[in-house]
């Protein structure tokens, strides 16, 4: 691998980590050449036990721990306390997301990583905020898509829906993985570290706000339409003879383009009712009355040439079948710990071939090794 794909290979990560949000972060820095030692409950971290749909393994486990290094402590054990506590002593960075005061109880707290460790990056991925009465909650992935009201915005006007993937554990481990990238940048500057909280709420709360602004600036409410876009309209499927096609509309001249060349209906541009977004959005239901029935007496292909033709944007809704398929999906190949080899998708900005089959780690792969390394 070239050294452009490589740009934290001197990086140290040590990351007591488990389930997704932590774990999706210091895979993104092992991409990218860290060296991550992952340090896992001696009966494994809690990702491994979720299913063993791939080859026996955890289909989360594989997706978001390939080229790390395993090491299985006991924490409560003091020996194996000091032997974390000399990795931290050498390593550029530390994540963590237990639960709350657990890293306190280790001898890691804010206090002492800023006095012991002042070059360490310290990041603490919590549930919520350690400033907020929520502070000691715990925190899982649909809990905090409930608490921060993403549900409230997702799924059909008759019922709420979380998000599909785990959307809040996936926005925090995003979160995590730019604060260590920008304290690294500091660091390179001033030569001291920096502790970092991250909290999956304040990551869905961000998310959340155009329909804040929305509620507390215009007092309206975002509702749920399913497939549709709640403020910009159209932008959702129409049903053809043959399947269905979305259909998104940005801007006027757009919406000019849709209604001479795809629907064939220079009436609906001159409609007052449909003038501007806005009021496409007060009137969909009367828009879609229009709408609907251009797009049922004509078949996908047919739909897809006049979009072309039209310059608008389109799509298909992919079923899950589909996407292994997809001729934009992306490849890259992992190892199992018994050296079978899987696909998995490329993370987003990583060259093809970014790593040669990185490897997904046996429970306690490395132990040996690194208590030989980190030794008295």
């Amino acid at each position: 691998m070239s050294d452009a794909a490589r740009p934290l290979e001197d990086l140290f990560v040590v990351s007591i980590e488990q389930a997704v949000a932590a774990p999706l972060c210091t895979v993104r820095l092992a991409d990218a050449g860290a060296r991550v030692v992952k340090i896992e409950r001696p009966e494994g971290e809690t990702a491994r036990h979720y299913d063993s749909a791939v080859e026996g393994m955890s289909a989360y486990f594989v997706w978001l721990n390939r080229g790390k290094q395993s090491v299985a402590l006991d924490l409560k054990a003091e020996e194996d306390l000091a032997l974390l506590h000399r990795m931290v002593a050498q390593a550029d960075v530390l994540v963590q997301n237990l639960a709350p005061g657990a890293i306190d109880r280790l001898g890691l707290s804010a206090d002492v990583v800023a006095q012991k460790f002042p070059r360490l990056i310290a990041v603490n991925i919590v549930g919520y905020g350690q400033d907020t009465p929520y502070a000691a909650m715990r925190a899982y992935d649909m809990l905090v898509q409930a608490e921060s009201g993403i549900c409230a915005v997702t799924g059909t006007p008759e019922t709420p829906c979380k998000i599909g993937v785990s959307a809040a554990d996936i926005a925090t481990g995003m979160n995590a993985h730019a604060a260590i990238l920008e304290a690294l940048l500091v660091r390179g500057r001033t030569g001291r570290g920096r502790i970092v909280e991250i909290a999956m709420f304040d990551g869905m709360a961000d998310w959340m706000a155009v329909p804040l602004l929305h509620y507390e600036h215009a007092g309206r409410e975002t509702g749920r339409y399913g497939l549709a876009h709640a403020s910009i309209y159209p932008y959702r499927p129409y049903a053809c003879r043959d399947g269905a096609v979305v259909v998104s509309i940005q801007q006027n001249s757009e919406w000019k383009r849709l209604c001479n060349i795809v629907l064939q209906r220079q009436d609906l541009f001159a409609d007052e009712r449909f003038a501007t977004n806005a009021w496409r959005v007060a009137n969909r239901t009367a828009l879609d009355a229009e709408i609907e029935p251009v797009f049922a007496a004509i078949d996908c292909e047919e739909a897809i040439r006049r979009l072309g033709e039209a310059q608008i944007a389109w799509g298909r809704v992919s079923e899950m079948p589909d996407l292994p398929h997809h001729k934009a999906l992306r490849r890259t190949e992992v190892e199992l710990p018994d050296g079978k080899r899987i696909a998995m998708p490329t993370p987003a900005g990583r060259p093809e071939g970014f790593q040669t089959a990185p490897k997904v780690p046996a429970l306690g792969a490395d132990t040996d090794r690194i208590r030989s390394e980190f030794a008295v």
